[in-house]
């Protein structure tokens, strides 16, 4: 039985050699059909929006098909490229603001001007805050 599975392995290894498999676009693709079968689930007694939802779920898991065994890298690779550089913005602007809210040392204020966000620390009262990027003066209460 063993040896059964592992012969499957290495047949699978096999074929998988030379195609892209998963990458983080493929991850978000996924995520974004686990969404579409839930909200399929959700409005199953709509008949157009059911409609709607199995076209749109056939269509990414043929998108994650097809991404997952296409041969040609370096087109796969570039469009990842092109999605990481949209998400890790917006990953980094959502983890960025988990950490500010947990952070009860310091209070935390935006530049109207440059849109830094300047650190100072907490419980020092009514203080002026000088931005460290454009040098603009804004007064807040810590």
């Amino acid at each position: 039985m063993r040896n059964f599975f592992y012969r499957v392995s290495s047949a699978l290894a096999r074929f998988m050699y030379g195609r892209n498999g998963s990458d983080s676009l493929n991850l978000a693709l996924l995520a974004a059909y686990v969404l579409v079968l839930l909200a399929q689930a959700l409005l199953g007694r709509i008949m157009v929006a059911r409609i709607i939802l199995e076209a749109a779920a056939l269509a990414l898991a043929l998108v994650i098909l097809f991404r997952a065994f296409s041969k040609n890298l370096s087109r796969r690779r570039a469009e990842n490229g092109k999605f990481l550089g949209w998400w890790y913005p917006v990953k980094n602007r959502i983890t960025g603001a988990q950490r500010r809210m947990q952070d009860k040392d310091h209070k935390y204020f935006t530049c109207k001007t440059c849109k830094t966000i300047c650190r100072v620390p907490a419980g020092k009262g009514r203080i002026e805050i000088t931005c460290p990027k454009c040098g603009g003066k804004m007064m807040g209460k810590t």
